[in-house]
């Protein structure tokens, strides 16, 4: 069976409560990107930079996952071949549903230390003062994935994309690299490439088949037309 290789982003879980990184009015409106979301605004900081991530981490634990999500996980679970989801997301709704994930972006459920790399479960509230239990520095981020730096998994990601038979974007901009590129890589191998927004992204021209509606209706749709 061909190789199904699933890349989520924001669309998949807007629809559990879940905003996207821009929408007007949302936790992320309040800040400015560069402030709470690079390197160089955690180190101005870091205090107001776990605040906004400890928001966000409490956001996600009060929301469940929706239809697309549990369509996902029935679909990894029952088809015949692989199905790889990689998301850009760093909620945990996958999970919670039953799939099995690679976070690109990291996860707000993860902490990192910056000064020797360990990671472990972050608690539902993080401090500048709190202690790396590997270490005993007081060097703990949110393990997360910044702008400036370089994604998780991409070694990974890129074997599977090398063999992917079947290329699906869910609920992304089609405006942030690398992800934006997987199409791309994915038609230079000949494989078949959809993608599943609410509204076409910007990426739209490059996939073979584009489906627009509410992702909580049209990936189940999609979902049961494989499984069939």
């Amino acid at each position: 069976m061909n190789k199904i290789v699933i890349l989520t982003g924001a669309g998949i879980s807007a629809e559990s409560g879940l905003g996207t990184f821009r929408d007007e009015g949302g936790l992320c409106a309040e800040h400015r990107i560069e402030d709470v979301a690079t390197p160089e605004g955690f180190a101005k900081n870091p205090k107001l930079v776990h605040e906004f991530y400890n928001k966000r981490r409490n956001q996600a634990a009060d929301v469940m996952p929706n239809a697309a999500h549990a369509a996902l996980a029935r679909l990894q679970k029952n088809y015949p071949g692989d199905v790889v989801i990689v998301t850009q997301n760093v909620d945990d709704l996958h999970e919670r549903a039953g799939a099995s994930v690679l976070h690109m972006h990291g996860a707000l459920t993860g902490a990192l230390c910056a000064a020797c790399d360990h990671r472990w479960m972050a608690p539902p509230e993080m401090a500048p003062d709190d202690v790396c239990p590997n270490c005993l520095t007081q060097a703990t981020r949110p393990d997360i994935v910044w702008f400036g730096e370089m994604p998780y998994e991409m070694d990974t990601i890129a074997g599977h994309m090398s063999n992917v038979g079947l290329f699906v974007s869910i609920g992304t901009s089609g405006n942030v690299y690398p992800a934006a590129g997987f199409v791309q890589d994915a038609r230079m191998i000949g494989a078949k490439t959809l993608e599943l927004n609410l509204e076409p992204s910007e990426g739209a021209s490059f996939f073979d088949e584009a489906r627009t509606g509410r992702a909580s209706e049209i990936v189940p749709a999609w979902v049961e037309e494989v499984l069939v």
